[in-house]
């Protein structure tokens, strides 16, 4: 949520980001058009929007590779103006699918064209400087291509009983004593 004196982050495909503080959009009415944003070259698309609060930015491209920014590394500018480069895309890189705001102790879901979901720990993909490429998040097939990231939120130490560890307690006690002969 924004409380009106907060930085603005966006994201577009071809790897760029603007950074500016909620003061430079003007209040206007439920009918009207909006003020630009971000300048976008031709084929380019908004990919995300981010409220700056705490945390790193984390940017994946369509090829599986990403990478965490210290959110101190976008400066503010004015509303669009000229973007910073958020990531590099290239041919290894591929256009930027998605942009999140993250934590160390989060998780991400990572989506593919083909149908494949990946939840990887945020704390194992490297912070580095807004102008690099990043690394290998997930390891796609041939032709295959991110498509989707969202953030899922810090789970902390707990532990995990999905993995089918049974504690005793979950036994009802009745099912542990009909173990024996039969008569």
């Amino acid at each position: 949520m924004a409380d009106g004196q907060q930085n603005v982050l966006l994201f577009s495909s071809d790897g760029k980001a603007v950074c500016f503080n909620e003061t430079d959009v003007r209040s206007m009415g439920r009918t009207a058009t909006g003020v630009r944003g971000i300048r976008l070259q031709e084929g380019q698309k908004v990919i995300s929007l981010i409220i700056a609060s705490e945390g790193t930015v984390l940017n994946i491209t369509e090829n599986g590779y990403g990478k965490r920014t210290k959110l101190e590394e976008f400066t503010q500018h004015r509303r669009g103006g000229q973007c910073l480069i958020a990531i590099q895309t290239s041919e290894r890189n591929g256009a930027v699918v998605g942009a999140v705001l993250v934590n160390d102790t989060d998780e991400i879901m990572l989506i593919t064209d083909g149908g494949i979901l990946v939840r990887t720990r945020v704390k194992e993909i490297s912070v580095v400087g807004r102008n690099t490429q990043g690394v290998t998040v997930i390891r796609l097939d041939k032709g295959e291509r991110v498509v989707g990231v969202d953030r899922i939120d810090g789970l902390g130490d707990e532990d995990d009983d999905a993995e089918g560890d049974i504690d005793e307690t979950d036994v009802p006690a009745d099912s542990a004593e009909q173990g024996g002969e039969e008569e």
